[in-house]
């Protein structure tokens, strides 16, 4: 289903820069028309996919892409705003877009590091392959290693085969020279058992990504049955990945201040703990650091802003998940 620029703004190829996560001021890049996917996850939150496709087209064309983008990145220069990448995440699966790769090579020359967030799922092709390795980072999805959970969560393409996605996740990662990370939802009841999550871990340890970032629902999923796990479960996961590879980030929807001191250590600890589980003695070291004891802690659980949970004989505080605070309302670009 070829699509046109008919109706389409330059504003509605390019958005932002909007304050990412993990990718500092990010301009986001929308090459794909609303809703045209090759899955149709039950918490995605832009509802459910319109037109399920495994196939690869034109679009809107790499010139008129660049031609965005780069008045946005003029408009930002102007105004004095920093852009640390230009992100492709549109409203479906970038890959499916034939001419991902020009648009990454027209794009670079803005001397701009780029990125693509991508399901993963045209990830057994050679084409999309070398079209992402023009891009500094790539970040995979993998919800699962397990074929019925994967069907349950990501409903698929008909055509799509989740040993061949991984066949080609594992082919990426030793042609890609740039950065990967990859990002898992994690979601209560469905893909949260030790058993799944071990699987998981392990899979993506093979790939070695710089960052494993574990993700949750955070906004109206596609499907009620989208359900955030237990912070049990999340430091469960924490835990195991760890074994697994050296950098693994909770993405559990708290806009935090990061990781350097901000001589707040009420703040320091929401945003530490949103991202990892603190150990108590690590904790503990942090308040005594910052000239505070053992009931600042103690309002925080009092009022529900960070809670206990145990791990393997270990105490662990986390973010509550029923206190995430505000999040942006653009694009989540993580």
């Amino acid at each position: 289903m070829a699509q046109t620029l008919e109706n389409w703004e330059p504003e509605k190829l390019a958005f932002g820069p909007v304050p990412s996560r993990r990718l500092g001021r990010s301009l986001g890049v929308n090459n794909i028309p609303p809703k045209i996917c090759s899955y149709s996850c039950i918490y995605c939150q832009l509802g459910r996919t319109k037109d399920l496709s495994a196939e690869r087209e034109h679009f809107f064309g790499p010139e008129k892409i660049f031609e965005a983008v780069s008045s946005k990145v003029r408009s930002a220069e102007k105004m004095g705003q920093k852009i640390d990448h230009i992100t492709f995440v549109p409203d479906g699966e970038p890959t499916l877009d034939i001419d991902l790769g020009r648009s990454i090579e027209l794009i670079s020359d803005l001397g701009v590091r780029t990125a693509v967030i991508t399901n993963s799922s045209l990830m057994s092709r050679q084409d999309v392959r070398d079209d992402l390795s023009l891009a500094d980072l790539v970040s995979l999805k993998v919800d699962t290693v397990d074929d019925l959970t994967w069907r349950r969560i990501n409903r698929p393409h008909r055509d799509l085969k989740l040993d061949d996605i991984l066949d080609g996740i594992r082919s990426f990662s030793k042609e890609f020279d740039g950065t990967i990370e990859t990002e898992t939802m994690m979601l209560g009841g469905i893909n949260d058992s030790m058993e799944l999550i071990q699987q998981t871990a392990e899979f993506i340890g093979m790939i070695s990504p710089s960052t494993a970032n574990i993700s949750i629902p955070t906004r109206p999923p596609a499907e009620d049955r989208a359900l955030k796990p237990s912070e049990d479960s999340l430091n469960m996961a924490y835990q195991i990945y760890k074994k697994q590879m050296s950098e693994v980030r909770l993405l559990i929807g708290y806009e935090g201040g990061g990781f350097a001191s901000l001589g707040d250590v009420e703040k320091d600890l929401l945003s530490i703990t949103s991202v990892h589980p603190m150990r108590e003695d690590a904790v503990l070291e942090l308040l005594e650091k910052n000239g505070e004891d053992w009931p600042l802690l103690e309002r925080l659980m009092e009022h529900g802003a960070i809670r206990r949970t145990e791990y393997e004989g270990q105490t662990f505080f986390i973010r509550n998940l029923e206190d995430q605070g505000s999040r942006e309302c653009s694009k989540d670009q993580g």
